[in-house]
Protein backbone atom coordinates (compact mmCIF):
# COMPACT_ATOMS: atom_id res chain seq x y z
CA UNK A 1 0.00 0.00 0.00
CA UNK A 2 2.60 2.28 0.87
CA UNK A 3 4.27 2.00 -2.27
CA UNK A 4 1.36 2.86 -4.46
CA UNK A 5 0.92 5.63 -2.34
CA UNK A 6 4.37 6.78 -3.16
CA UNK A 7 4.18 6.25 -6.82
CA UNK A 8 0.79 8.07 -6.62
CA UNK A 9 2.72 10.93 -5.13
CA UNK A 10 5.53 10.84 -7.33
CA UNK A 11 3.26 11.07 -10.19
CA UNK A 12 1.23 14.21 -9.06
CA UNK A 13 4.45 15.55 -8.99
CA UNK A 14 5.15 14.98 -12.10
CA UNK A 15 2.03 16.24 -13.28
CA UNK A 16 2.59 19.23 -11.57
CA UNK A 17 5.50 20.18 -14.19
CA UNK A 18 3.78 19.28 -17.34
CA UNK A 19 2.06 22.10 -18.70
CA UNK A 20 0.19 22.70 -22.15
CA UNK A 21 0.48 25.59 -24.61
CA UNK A 22 -0.34 27.02 -27.98
CA UNK A 23 2.43 27.85 -30.07
CA UNK A 24 1.54 31.90 -30.79
CA UNK A 25 3.59 34.45 -33.00
CA UNK A 26 5.68 36.23 -31.06
CA UNK A 27 3.65 39.17 -31.56
CA UNK A 28 0.25 39.76 -32.88
CA UNK A 29 0.26 43.48 -33.49
CA UNK A 30 -3.65 45.85 -33.97
CA UNK A 31 -3.28 48.39 -36.83
CA UNK A 32 -5.38 51.55 -36.02
CA UNK A 33 -6.05 54.58 -38.39
CA UNK A 34 -4.04 57.73 -37.43
CA UNK A 35 -5.94 59.59 -40.18
CA UNK A 36 -9.88 59.95 -41.05
CA UNK A 37 -10.56 59.31 -44.83
CA UNK A 38 -12.09 56.95 -47.40
CA UNK A 39 -10.18 53.58 -47.62
CA UNK A 40 -9.72 53.12 -51.19
CA UNK A 41 -8.12 49.69 -51.29
CA UNK A 42 -7.55 46.64 -49.30
CA UNK A 43 -5.21 44.38 -50.30
CA UNK A 44 -7.27 41.11 -49.36
CA UNK A 45 -4.68 38.55 -51.20
CA UNK A 46 -2.13 39.36 -48.63
CA UNK A 47 -4.09 37.77 -45.84
CA UNK A 48 -1.98 34.65 -44.24
CA UNK A 49 1.40 36.37 -46.55
CA UNK A 50 4.26 38.20 -45.12
CA UNK A 51 3.88 41.92 -45.76
CA UNK A 52 6.62 43.86 -48.09
CA UNK A 53 6.78 47.78 -48.11
CA UNK A 54 3.76 47.94 -50.51
CA UNK A 55 0.77 49.62 -48.92
CA UNK A 56 -1.95 47.00 -48.32
CA UNK A 57 -4.46 49.78 -47.02
CA UNK A 58 -4.90 53.06 -48.74
CA UNK A 59 -7.00 55.69 -48.21
CA UNK A 60 -7.99 58.44 -49.96
CA UNK A 61 -5.29 61.72 -49.39
CA UNK A 62 -6.16 63.47 -53.03
CA UNK A 63 -7.26 67.01 -50.22
CA UNK A 64 -3.75 66.15 -48.94
CA UNK A 65 -1.94 66.21 -52.00
CA UNK A 66 -3.74 69.16 -53.04
CA UNK A 67 -2.99 71.29 -50.37
CA UNK A 68 0.37 70.13 -50.22
CA UNK A 69 1.09 71.29 -53.52
CA UNK A 70 -0.83 74.67 -52.84
CA UNK A 71 1.70 75.45 -49.78
CA UNK A 72 4.82 74.45 -51.96
CA UNK A 73 3.30 77.76 -54.61
CA UNK A 74 3.16 79.69 -51.11
CA UNK A 75 6.25 78.57 -49.62
CA UNK A 76 7.83 79.72 -52.86
CA UNK A 77 5.95 83.17 -53.41
CA UNK A 78 7.08 84.00 -49.39
CA UNK A 79 10.60 83.10 -49.68
CA UNK A 80 10.93 85.05 -52.86
CA UNK A 81 9.16 88.23 -51.00
CA UNK A 82 11.64 87.31 -47.96
CA UNK A 83 14.75 88.01 -50.01
CA UNK A 84 13.26 90.72 -51.54
CA UNK A 85 12.27 92.56 -48.24
CA UNK A 86 16.08 91.28 -46.96
CA UNK A 87 17.48 93.72 -49.86
CA UNK A 88 15.33 96.56 -49.33
CA UNK A 89 16.48 96.65 -45.76
CA UNK A 90 19.95 96.18 -46.57
CA UNK A 91 19.42 98.89 -48.47
CA UNK A 92 17.79 101.01 -45.73
CA UNK A 93 19.98 100.05 -43.95
CA UNK A 94 22.92 102.27 -45.54
CA UNK A 95 20.48 105.21 -46.03
CA UNK A 96 19.79 105.49 -42.50
CA UNK A 97 23.46 105.44 -41.61
CA UNK A 98 23.91 108.14 -44.53
CA UNK A 99 21.14 109.97 -43.18
CA UNK A 100 22.09 109.87 -39.44
CA UNK A 101 25.50 111.44 -40.70
CA UNK A 102 24.80 114.00 -42.71
CA UNK A 103 22.24 115.31 -39.78
CA UNK A 104 24.62 114.78 -37.06
CA UNK A 105 27.09 117.37 -38.97
CA UNK A 106 23.89 119.77 -40.36
CA UNK A 107 22.36 119.76 -36.31
CA UNK A 108 25.12 122.46 -34.96
CA UNK A 109 25.82 124.12 -38.12
CA UNK A 110 24.01 127.99 -37.41
CA UNK A 111 24.20 128.78 -41.21
CA UNK A 112 21.47 126.23 -41.59
CA UNK A 113 17.80 127.39 -40.00
CA UNK A 114 15.74 125.27 -37.57
CA UNK A 115 13.16 124.62 -40.33
CA UNK A 116 16.30 123.19 -42.29
CA UNK A 117 17.72 121.00 -39.36
CA UNK A 118 13.81 119.81 -38.58
CA UNK A 119 13.03 118.57 -42.64
CA UNK A 120 15.96 116.69 -42.22
CA UNK A 121 15.51 115.17 -39.07
CA UNK A 122 11.92 114.28 -40.31
CA UNK A 123 13.45 113.03 -43.19
CA UNK A 124 16.15 110.96 -40.84
CA UNK A 125 12.60 109.73 -38.84
CA UNK A 126 10.88 108.24 -41.87
CA UNK A 127 13.62 106.20 -42.77
CA UNK A 128 14.33 104.82 -39.52
CA UNK A 129 10.52 104.36 -39.53
CA UNK A 130 10.82 102.65 -42.62
CA UNK A 131 13.57 100.53 -41.72
CA UNK A 132 11.61 99.36 -38.52
CA UNK A 133 8.64 98.11 -40.75
CA UNK A 134 10.66 96.49 -43.17
CA UNK A 135 11.74 94.37 -40.39
CA UNK A 136 8.57 93.96 -38.53
CA UNK A 137 6.96 92.58 -42.86
CA UNK A 138 10.52 90.11 -42.33
CA UNK A 139 9.21 88.51 -39.08
CA UNK A 140 6.04 88.52 -40.15
CA UNK A 141 7.04 86.63 -43.09
CA UNK A 142 9.25 84.46 -41.28
CA UNK A 143 6.32 83.26 -38.81
CA UNK A 144 4.30 82.55 -41.79
CA UNK A 145 7.02 80.38 -43.89
CA UNK A 146 7.28 78.92 -40.27
CA UNK A 147 3.36 78.04 -39.77
CA UNK A 148 3.29 76.75 -43.64
CA UNK A 149 6.57 74.26 -42.80
CA UNK A 150 4.91 72.95 -40.26
CA UNK A 151 1.61 72.15 -42.04
CA UNK A 152 3.53 71.19 -44.92
CA UNK A 153 5.70 68.14 -42.31
CA UNK A 154 1.58 68.01 -41.13
CA UNK A 155 0.76 67.44 -44.53
CA UNK A 156 3.45 64.63 -45.60
CA UNK A 157 2.92 62.80 -42.58
CA UNK A 158 -0.95 62.21 -42.96
CA UNK A 159 -0.21 61.52 -46.76
CA UNK A 160 2.57 58.61 -45.63
CA UNK A 161 0.08 57.86 -42.88
CA UNK A 162 -2.98 56.91 -45.25
CA UNK A 163 -0.85 54.41 -46.93
CA UNK A 164 -0.32 51.71 -44.19
CA UNK A 165 2.20 49.29 -44.25
CA UNK A 166 3.83 46.66 -42.24
CA UNK A 167 6.58 45.06 -44.18
CA UNK A 168 7.80 41.60 -42.60
CA UNK A 169 4.84 41.11 -40.78
CA UNK A 170 2.13 38.78 -41.67
CA UNK A 171 -1.37 39.97 -42.73
CA UNK A 172 -3.48 38.12 -40.47
CA UNK A 173 -6.89 40.02 -40.99
CA UNK A 174 -8.65 43.16 -42.36
CA UNK A 175 -10.99 45.22 -40.22
CA UNK A 176 -12.01 47.46 -43.23
CA UNK A 177 -13.59 47.13 -46.99
CA UNK A 178 -13.06 49.34 -50.14
CA UNK A 179 -15.48 52.49 -49.80
CA UNK A 180 -15.42 52.85 -46.09
CA UNK A 181 -14.75 55.66 -43.99
CA UNK A 182 -12.40 55.45 -40.73
CA UNK A 183 -11.38 58.19 -38.37
CA UNK A 184 -8.65 58.56 -35.95
CA UNK A 185 -8.19 55.14 -33.94
CA UNK A 186 -10.35 52.57 -36.07
CA UNK A 187 -9.97 49.55 -36.29
CA UNK A 188 -7.82 48.57 -39.72
CA UNK A 189 -6.14 45.20 -39.62
CA UNK A 190 -4.26 42.94 -37.27
CA UNK A 191 -1.04 41.64 -38.38
CA UNK A 192 1.75 39.01 -36.83
CA UNK A 193 5.57 39.03 -36.14
CA UNK A 194 5.79 35.09 -36.79
CA UNK A 195 9.45 35.77 -37.07
CA UNK A 196 9.46 34.13 -33.69
CA UNK A 197 6.96 32.08 -31.06
CA UNK A 198 5.28 32.60 -27.78
CA UNK A 199 4.53 29.64 -25.77
CA UNK A 200 2.72 31.17 -22.35
CA UNK A 201 1.78 29.26 -19.20
CA UNK A 202 1.32 30.18 -15.60
CA UNK A 203 3.22 28.65 -13.16
CA UNK A 204 2.79 28.37 -9.26
CA UNK A 205 4.61 30.39 -6.99
CA UNK A 206 6.73 26.91 -5.96
CA UNK A 207 7.60 26.40 -9.59
CA UNK A 208 9.40 30.25 -9.90
CA UNK A 209 11.69 29.64 -7.10
CA UNK A 210 14.44 27.41 -9.13
CA UNK A 211 13.03 27.90 -12.65
CA UNK A 212 16.26 29.31 -14.07
CA UNK A 213 18.29 26.37 -13.81
CA UNK A 214 15.18 24.52 -15.15
CA UNK A 215 15.29 22.02 -18.22
CA UNK A 216 12.22 22.56 -20.79
CA UNK A 217 10.93 19.42 -22.58
CA UNK A 218 9.06 20.21 -25.50
CA UNK A 219 6.76 17.23 -26.91
CA UNK A 220 8.69 14.79 -24.81
CA UNK A 221 12.11 16.47 -26.59
CA UNK A 222 14.83 18.16 -24.61
CA UNK A 223 15.48 21.86 -25.19
CA UNK A 224 17.70 24.53 -24.50
CA UNK A 225 15.44 26.86 -23.79
CA UNK A 226 14.78 28.92 -20.76
CA UNK A 227 11.69 30.84 -19.18
CA UNK A 228 12.38 34.02 -20.67
CA UNK A 229 9.50 36.23 -19.40
CA UNK A 230 7.75 35.96 -16.03
CA UNK A 231 5.10 38.51 -14.76
CA UNK A 232 5.22 38.44 -10.88
CA UNK A 233 1.74 39.79 -10.23
CA UNK A 234 -0.81 36.60 -9.77
CA UNK A 235 -2.99 36.21 -13.21
CA UNK A 236 -6.00 37.70 -12.68
CA UNK A 237 -7.82 34.37 -14.21
CA UNK A 238 -5.32 32.02 -13.36
CA UNK A 239 -5.65 32.57 -9.40
CA UNK A 240 -2.71 32.37 -7.61
CA UNK A 241 -0.76 31.52 -10.76
CA UNK A 242 2.17 33.47 -12.63
CA UNK A 243 2.42 34.00 -16.52
CA UNK A 244 5.61 32.62 -17.59
CA UNK A 245 6.45 32.84 -21.45
CA UNK A 246 8.95 30.74 -23.58
CA UNK A 247 10.58 32.49 -26.77
CA UNK A 248 10.98 30.19 -29.54
CA UNK A 249 11.90 29.56 -32.84
CA UNK A 250 9.31 29.95 -35.54
CA UNK A 251 7.99 26.80 -36.23
CA UNK A 252 5.87 26.10 -39.69
CA UNK A 253 2.96 26.04 -38.72
CA UNK A 254 1.50 27.79 -35.48
CA UNK A 255 -1.50 27.81 -33.06
CA UNK A 256 -0.59 23.99 -32.44
CA UNK A 257 -0.98 22.92 -28.75
CA UNK A 258 2.43 21.55 -27.46
CA UNK A 259 3.94 19.66 -23.96
CA UNK A 260 5.80 21.18 -21.72
CA UNK A 261 7.79 19.68 -18.67
CA UNK A 262 9.82 21.38 -16.47
CA UNK A 263 12.46 19.41 -14.81
CA UNK A 264 15.07 20.17 -12.02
Amino acid sequence: MKSILLVFFFSCSLFANVYYAKVEPYELRKISSKVSGEVLFCNENMLGKKLSEKAYIIIDSQLDRDELEAINKKLSYLKDTLERDALILKNLKKILELKEENYAKIKTLKIKSKIEKDNEYYNLLNTQNSYINTQKEINTLKTNIADLNLRKKQLQKSIRDKSVTAKGFILYSLDVKPGQVVNFATPLATVADTSKALLTIYLDDEDLQNIQKSTIYIDDKKSDYKIDRVVKIADSKNISKYKAQIIIKAPKIFSKLVKIEIKE
